[in-house]
């Protein structure tokens, strides 16, 4: 009768800022596969990729050719390549091990994003959206572009006037339009400003189905999830939403040409309908229902259970996170900073955001120690209770824990070179090659400067052989100058044997008893030293002078 309260605020999800990463002024993001490298883009063209364990910078990509900001970062699926855009028009293809460029394309127009083929292990082609023309296909080996349709076969296949408003003067402006690959890259699903996903064979470039938005809303953004069985589309209308992808997830084309449930009788637009239906089916919607924002960035978590999308309102770092039944569970609220992009990391509870400075913001989960996990017996106290100690507590072998013997057979050997499947990936068993570190690279000494430290040394004992004042000061106190190592080490040795006080002066804070004798000083008059002898009168007088010479004043010594 009495059923357990559950808090829904309670799951796997991120809450707090833990840390933040700054190097330059970071734009865009991206985690590789397996969410141990973090990609940033950053405004004058560089590409730095952080160590997402230690947070430390592993790699830092830049062409010099390249100062325009960074647009959009994208890791190929085992983590060898990386493609940059940027806001020049470049389109360039690294080695990541390597540090190297592969390609460097130059497109007609900037690419707001640019997604390389999901499906090789060497990808040679990828996905570009450019800012006022339809999306394309580009082959990064040779250089070639196709083309994409962003509209129905009634209007022509790859024509522009429906993505197109007319102002009243006449001029047209093109509204951007978002494309991805699926999961394994064989179909291409384009948003278009008309509320429309068109399902592309993008090597034939041939529309094969399409699905209505609810309202027609103009798509900004569409993203798979990880798995490839959920697709997010983020509308004008200010609504995510989810739909479930119906076709398997391999060879999702050749279950399409292999459909044979589709009425004869249908043809032409409708028949592209009906195909759709059989590929996406609406899931879920997301939207604030009181403030009405819009959503920037939205994407799934690692597993796809959780939904997160940005705000987009100026001034606010706010990100929300829905579960895939449609309840808001978590608002995280950041600093006074607009958020222009972020990532969920592929494997563990942890979001990355970009604000509009520059920072990439951590966010993870705010975790309760419970020291019960690491110890069995351990118990937690509310208050002080007197410790009643056992009798057998400190005997070698405690009657109460006799430890058994082991049915582990200790001379077994132990395999610790083989790596364990990963239930978080699909296909962990065809990733062997795959890159999630990069080497530590050591960096040795530059040898221009040990030349010039060697040639300075070099000079200082040249001009010691030469006759200089150290070397001639060095010979009458018997030692020799090219001893020292280096020109500080010379001038400190000549100022300490130096006890007449005219060369390589240094000054150094009074002593206590040099304070002493200079307060004694001003309270009575200067009084004569009594010499013992001549060796005694010699070094008092040393003394002295070398206490004057460092601390700045003269005392009126007399010598009788």
């Amino acid at each position: 009768m009495n059923a357990p309260i559950i808090d829904p605020l309670q799951g796997d999800f991120p809450e707090v800022i833990e840390e933040f990463l700054e190097h330059g002024i970071t734009k865009c993001i991206a985690f590789n596969r397996r969410g141990t490298l973090l990609a940033a883009g950053c405004s004058d063209g560089s590409c730095i990729i952080w160590d997402f364990e230690t947070r430390g910078i592993a790699k830092e990509l830049r062409d010099k050719d390249c100062v325009a900001a960074i647009t959009s970062v994208c890791w190929s699926k085992y983590g060898h390549w990386i493609l940059v855009s940027a806001a020049d028009k470049s389109l360039i293809f690294w080695d990541v091990v390597k540090g190297e460029k592969i390609s460097s394309i130059t497109l007609p127009q900037t690419a707001l994003q640019a997604r390389l083929h999901p499906g090789s292990f060497t990808p040679s082609i990828c996905l570009v959206c450019p800012l006022s023309t339809a999306p394309m296909v580009v082959d990064l080996n040779t250089g070639s572009t196709t083309v994409l349709p962003v509209s129905l076969p009634e209007t022509g296949i790859g024509s522009i006037p429906p993505s197109r408003n007319k102002f009243l003067d006449g001029s047209t402006t093109f509204t951007p339009t978002a494309a991805c690959f699926n999961k394994y890259g064989d179909l291409v699903y384009v948003g278009n400003s008309k509320g429309e996903i068109l399902i592309i064979d993008h090597k034939n470039v041939q529309v094969r189905g399409v699905v209505l938005i609810p309202g027609g809303a103009v798509i900004k953004n569409i993203v798979f999830s990880r798995n490839g069985q959920y697709l997010l589309t983020n509308s004008n209308d200010r609504t995510i939403r989810i739909y479930e992808n119906l076709l398997p997830l391999k060879d999702g084309l050749k279950a399409l040409d292999e459909s044979n449930n589709i009425p004869d009788e249908l043809d032409g637009v409708d028949k592209l309908k009906a195909v759709g239906a059989k590929c996406l089916a609406l899931f879920r919607e997301f939207q604030d229902s009181i403030t009405k924002i819009q959503w920037k960035a939205p994407c799934f978590s690692g597993d796809g259970e959780w939904v997160v999308g940005g705000s987009a309102s100026k001034g606010e770092h706010k990100i929300y996170i829905w579960d895939r039944a449609g309840h808001l569970v978590k608002i995280l609220e950041g600093p006074k900073e607009a958020l222009i992009d972020l990532a969920w990391h592929p494997v563990h509870p942890v979001v990355a955001s970009v604000s509009l400075v520059g920072f990439v913001y951590i966010w993870a989960k705010d975790y309760t120690e419970n020291w019960s996990a690491f110890a069995p017996d351990f118990k937690e106290l509310e208050e002080n209770e007197e410790y009643v100690e056992r009798e057998d507590e400190f005997d070698l072998m405690p009657e109460a824990e006799k430890v058994k013997e082991s049915d582990v057979n200790e001379d077994d050997e132990v395999d610790i070179v083989t790596v364990e499947k990963d239930l978080a990936f699909s296909d962990s068993d065809t990733s062997q090659e795959e890159i999630c570190f990069l080497p530590a690279i050591p960096c040795p000494d530059v040898p221009e400067q040990q030349d010039k430290c060697v040639e300075s040394s070099s000079k200082l004992v040249d001009s010691n052989h030469s006759g200089s004042p150290l070397s001639v000061e060095a010979g009458q106190n018997g030692q020799a100058a090219n001893n020292a190592s280096s020109p500080i080490e010379a001038m400190d040795n000549s100022a300490a044997e130096d006890t007449g006080g005219t060369n390589l002066k240094r000054k150094r804070k009074p002593s206590e008893k040099v304070l002493e004798l200079q307060a004694e000083k001003v309270k009575k008059p200067s009084r004569k030293m009594k010499p013992s002898g001549k060796s005694s009168k010699t070094r008092n007088n040393s003394l002295v002078e070398q206490e004057t010479s460092v601390c700045g004043f003269a005392d009126d010594v007399s010598e009788e």
